[in-house]
């Protein structure tokens, strides 16, 4: 369901590393108490992420429908999404990573990710890494890196009715309140 343009559902949280925000993000959707399904973009590169990936799983429980899906979120999200269902998407700075490594285009792959989350049934929370609060990188790709997730978190914050940054473990109301 759509409200002025934005999904009546739709949480972004942002957050640093170990800020708590997959945590808090997989609270909100267990709260609905209906179908869940984790949509992972990491991709297993060695042995210490196949260990990180294993725990999160573990740790989720057999209540978690896992997709993993590095790139083609929007499909999966179409695929997922349903009324009476929560839908997690940890995260969007690696689905990121993987479009730039992939030399996808970016600004299209955004747009259309933003353009899709309004119109999705269900509760659906978007995890991502919050990368600007830091110094200028040193180097172009890194620097191109902050400005897509960047614009990216801008675009998804005008059409979310909800958008909380973690600090602490501790969930801050940056647009919307608590569900």
């Amino acid at each position: 369901m759509t409200v002025g343009g934005m999904s009546a559902d739709l949480t972004l949280v942002l957050g640093g590393a170990r800020s708590g925000k997959s945590r808090y993000a997989e609270g909100l959707v267990t709260a609905l108490g209906g179908p869940r399904v984790y949509i992972a973009t990491s991709q297993v590169w060695d042995a210490e992420m196949a260990e990180r990936v294993a725990k999160h799983r573990d740790d989720r429980g057999p209540d978690w429908t896992t997709v993993e899906e590095p790139r083609d979120l929007t499909g999966v999200l179409r695929a997922y999404a349903a009324e009476g269902s929560g839908v997690l998407v940890d995260c969007l700075t690696l689905w990121l990573t993987n479009l730039m490594m992939a030399e996808a285009d970016v600004a299209a792959e955004s747009a259309a990710l933003v353009e899709l989350l309004p119109t999705l049934p269900g509760r659906v929370v978007l995890v991502s890494n919050e990368v600007g609060m830091g110094i200028v990188p040193d180097n172009a790709l890194a620097r191109r890196f902050r400005d897509h997730a960047g614009r990216l978190h801008q675009s998804i914050a005008a059409v979310a009715p909800r958008v909380v940054l973690t600090v602490a473990g501790l969930p801050m109301f940056v647009k919307g309140t608590p569900v």
